[in-house]
């Protein structure tokens, strides 16, 4: 979970939404990721999704297991079932549940670790950031403000002009 935090603290030192996740195959992690919307100004760029991207195609996922800091959304959630990753574990699900009874009602074994850290850092963030993170669970009900829109251009240009 560790290396998901990791992920979560990476995506916020970039502007970002401060969400991580992991795909572990034997004890060892085979993909990392971090929520990129704001950065990618794709809505699809969740942290779950950018780590099963960076893992590749590893033909079956029956022996991972896929974590995340926050409980997965329903997109994550059926990325999870789609690809019959048969454990998620996350760090909470305090400040947003996802898809977990979904997730167990295909056969998932979900388990949330309730990490006090991570509930914390998150729940800060969201105070702080509520139109965006309203935006990202697909909440917002009018569309990003002129400034804030500009502002998030302005994050993801000056990312992109780094490459």
């Amino acid at each position: 979970m560790q290396a998901a935090f990791e992920e979560a603290k990476k995506g916020l030192g970039e502007g970002g939404i401060p969400i991580g996740s992991v795909l572990v195959r034997d004890g060892k992690i085979i993909g990392r990721g971090h929520n990129k919307r704001v950065q990618s100004g794709d809505p699809t760029a969740h942290a779950e999704i950018d780590c099963l991207r960076n893992a590749g195609r590893i033909g079956s996922y029956d022996d991972c297991i896929l974590y995340s800091t926050l409980s997965p959304c329903f997109l994550c959630s059926g990325a999870a079932m789609l690809f019959k990753i048969p454990k998620v574990v996350l760090a909470e699900h305090k400040n947003f549940m996802g898809g977990e009874a979904v997730m167990r009602a295909h056969g998932i074994e979900v388990v949330n670790v309730k990490e006090p850290e991570i509930t914390e850092f998150f729940g800060e963030w969201t105070k702080k950031h509520p139109e965006l993170w309203d935006e990202d669970i697909g909440e917002l009900k009018h569309g990003l403000k002129g400034h804030e829109f500009m502002h998030h251009k302005k994050v993801h240009r000056k990312l992109t002009s780094k490459r």
